[in-house]
Formats: C-alpha cells, structure tokens, sequence
C-alpha cells in the first residue's frame, strides 16, 4: 500500500511568514501529511478519492484529514468510522464532527489556519489595510481571523474579508469563538469537498449557524 500511494504524497512546501507575499489559503505543513488523491484521469489501477480514503491505513486518512481541520480527534472521529458509502456521508459526518469539538479544540484549529484566501496579489495591493485589520483582530482575540469566501465572487472578496473582520472585532471573546468555529466547519467541508473531487456537492442538511454549545454526541 505504501508503494501504491507515493505517487500521491504532496510536494513539501516551506511556510512563508504572513505578509504581502502570503500565498493563498494553505494550512501549514505537518509531518508525514498525506493527500487524498485526486480523481484519476487515464491512470489505471487508481482507486476514486472516496475509496482510496475508506481503504487506506488509518494513520494516512487521519494526516489527509489534517489538511481540512488540523484537530486530531475530529481526524480521528472520521477515520474510525470509515467506510463511507458515498461521498455525501463522509461530509455530513465530517460537518456534524465539528459540533462535538471543545474550545480548546477549536482553539488548537484556529492556531493553524492561515489568513483567508484572496485573489493573488490582494495582499500587496491591500497590505495596509489588510495588516492592520488582521493585527487588530489578533490582538483582541488571539488567533488569525478566519472566514469561508465560498460563493464570493473573487472581486468581491477583499471587501468581504475587511467587512467582516472590522464587524467581528465588535464581538466579545465567547461570541467570536462561535462565530470562528462556525467559520472553521465551513472551511473543512469545503477542503473535504476540494479533496475529493466534489467541489460541486451540496452542503449537508446540518448547515447552518453554530450552536452555541459544543457537546453534541459525535457521529455513528
């Protein structure tokens, strides 16, 4: 199996401190993290994205996983109740996974996201602004900002980002915490969805605001 997967481990990338030459939205590059495959297009013997997860050993499934939410146990939670039957599972229990993180856990994520994608060059074009607002919030809360742009049209999303940062520093600490775990759940369903080649598939039904408790049973 090892063999088998090689082809598909992801070049090593250095991390880049944050600033006007940050690249787009990427998570940090952890130890030994392993990517889901993409669909194969012409290359005999390769399994589709969803059956290579449910088949792969559990550790390379957990570090694919990492690179949606870097939480180990939600990573853990998904792998362990693997197979999925189809691709629509595998996101409602990732999306119904994220409720049962406690705020340390959330806490550990949040220390991992980089800043928000943005179209290239937005922040050289922005940099003042940007830096400013970013520092802003960091310093009141204690983690970079994080929000999902997913349906926002690329020229709108520099406006987004300034938008609601500028709002949530209006929030105290317990409703911002809310409001990033909230962000973080759309943020690994949609990683999840890019991952296996369903960027096209619905959200699931679970979506929708955070609640304002994160103690919910995990998914069976």
């Amino acid at each position: 199996m090892t063999s088998q997967l090689s082809q598909h481990l992801p070049t090593t990338h250095t991390r880049r401190p944050r600033g006007p030459t940050l690249s787009a939205h990427r998570l940090p590059d952890l130890p030994g993290r392993v990517a889901i495959p993409a669909q194969s297009r012409g290359a005999p013997g390769t399994p589709p994205p969803l059956e290579w997860f449910n088949d792969t050993p559990g550790p390379d499934a957990e570090r694919a996983l990492l690179s949606c939410l870097h939480s180990p146990r939600w990573a853990r939670l998904l792998a362990g109740h693997r197979p999925y039957p189809d691709t629509a599972s595998l996101l409602a229990a990732a999306d119904e996974a994220t409720y049962d993180l406690s705020p340390e856990e959330i806490a550990e994520a949040l220390a991992s996201e980089p800043l928000p994608s943005l179209p290239e060059g937005t922040y050289s074009a922005a940099h003042t602004a940007l830096n400013a607002a970013h520092a802003a919030y960091e310093a009141r809360f204690g983690h970079v900002f994080v929000i999902s742009l997913d349906g926002v049209p690329e020229e709108e999303s520099l406006d987004r980002v300034l938008t609601d940062i500028r709002s949530r520093l209006a929030n105290d600490p317990e409703d911002e915490r809310v409001v990033a775990a909230e962000q973080l759940r759309r943020l690994a369903g949609e990683r999840l969805r890019d991952l296996l080649g369903a960027r096209g598939t619905a959200r699931p039904a679970t979506d929708g605001p955070a609640p304002d408790t994160c103690d919910q049973a995990p998914p069976q």
